[in-house]
């Protein structure tokens, strides 16, 4: 309620809520007790996940904006499955104030907008200075993010000129679709029309990043839904097991399970060490390079039912986004193209990495290269 009374205080009329997976646990919107949210591009195909129904409105115009929650890639992932624009934060830039947790430190907020000057908007009400400070915020200072972005009429011929950029060479491999892969190629030629540099780097550390992100983020929701007893929280008449949807009782009994006596050393304890080489490995990169560049999901929008009877298959969906939660990094996808799948032109997302607390400069480079390859992406 807290967010939503800064967005009223700025001029904003809020519409309503949209929907999403239970506690934010799910890539595909299909864990909601509220229907199934379909994809504006095919209606037979999801909207992606958690945040499923606010990439979805926005994409169907219904919204110029609207927030998501990001714990392992919950804006930017559907952002790409239904084509719009999904900014991740620095973890600590934002107060989680009115947040209802999933792992508490990995969630953010964030926009999810119909172009990158929206995002830019929005996030510098979000980080006004009168938002509650949080005990995870590490930077409570504001910014007008989007009064710095350049005018496409002011535009140098290269606007990316003497800015370098790396596409990790794991996120472009096998398991991800050639025509995904394809996007990243061509957004990468683009950048170098712009001006820009564009290597191809390898993080030895990238494929660690999931497993290690699924057995910390279940642990620490098996700790927060905890409280869910029916005592604290919850209908006093029923049991958690009425409670919770199949997807949340998988996660707490997996959660519990990493955290147990004999267990946590083998489990929690390696993946935390794991969390750190991931860490120094993406920051590392970042401090020659000004941004990272990835797909957001390794194939186009999933149809629905595809992956509901197979967990495994939707956690590793999660492969491109996940290390940024674990490393705290702020990432935002915007429009990579349009691939032919079946009988409809589906959207292909691009994802942009940067350096903690580097918002202004990826919202400026993710502004140029929207501006600059609207007519290729649209």
């Amino acid at each position: 309620m807290h967010r939503f009374a800064l967005e009223q205080a700025s001029g904003a009329i809020i519409l309503g809520k949209t929907n999403l997976d239970e506690f934010g646990m799910g890539s595909t919107t299909e864990n909601s007790a509220f229907r199934v949210t379909c994809n504006p591009w095919d209606r037979r195909r999801v909207p992606g996940g958690s945040s499923g129904g606010s990439a979805a409105a926005v994409a169907q115009h219904q919204c110029i904006a609207a927030l998501g929650s990001d714990t392992g890639g919950s804006i930017r992932q559907p952002a790409s499955f239904c084509g719009v624009v999904g900014l991740k934060p620095t973890f600590g830039l934002l107060s989680r104030h009115g947040l209802m947790s999933y792992a508490s430190s990995f969630d953010c907020i964030g926009p999810v907008t119909s172009s990158v000057e929206d995002a830019a908007i929005v996030l510098s009400v979000m980080s006004t200075p009168a938002q509650k400070i949080d005990s995870t915020m590490q930077m409570a200072s504001s910014s007008l993010y989007h009064e710095h972005l350049p005018d496409i009429e002011r535009m140098r011929t290269r606007p990316l000129l003497g800015r370098r950029f790396a596409i990790v060479k794991e996120t472009i491999g096998p398991g991800v679709d050639i025509s995904v892969v394809d996007c990243i190629v061509t957004a990468a030629r683009d950048i170098e029309k712009l001006g820009g540099v564009v290597d191809v780097i390898s993080c030895p550390s990238f494929h660690l990043g999931l497993p290690a992100y699924y057995i910390l983020a279940v642990s620490e929701a098996s700790s927060n839904l905890a409280r869910y007893d029916n005592i604290r929280f919850g209908a006093a008449d029923s049991s958690r097991s009425e409670d919770f949807g199949d997807e949340v009782k998988r996660r707490i009994l997996m959660g519990s399970y990493a955290l147990s006596a004999g267990h946590s050393d083998s489990y929690y304890k390696r993946a935390q060490e794991v969390r750190s080489m991931v860490e120094v490995d993406l920051i590392t990169k970042l401090k020659t390079y000004d941004a990272l560049l990835t797909p957001a999901a390794p194939t186009p929008a999933y149809r629905a039912n595809e992956k509901t009877e197979d967990p495994l298959a939707m956690f590793s969906g999660d492969m491109m986004t996940v290390n940024v939660n674990l490393c705290g990094l702020p990432a935002i996808v915007v429009r990579g193209g349009k691939v032919l799948v079946e009988d409809k032109l589906l959207p292909v997302g691009v994802q942009l990495i940067g350096r903690p607390f580097g918002e202004a400069t990826l919202l400026e480079i993710a502004h140029i290269f929207e501006l600059c390859t609207w007519n290729n992406t649209n």
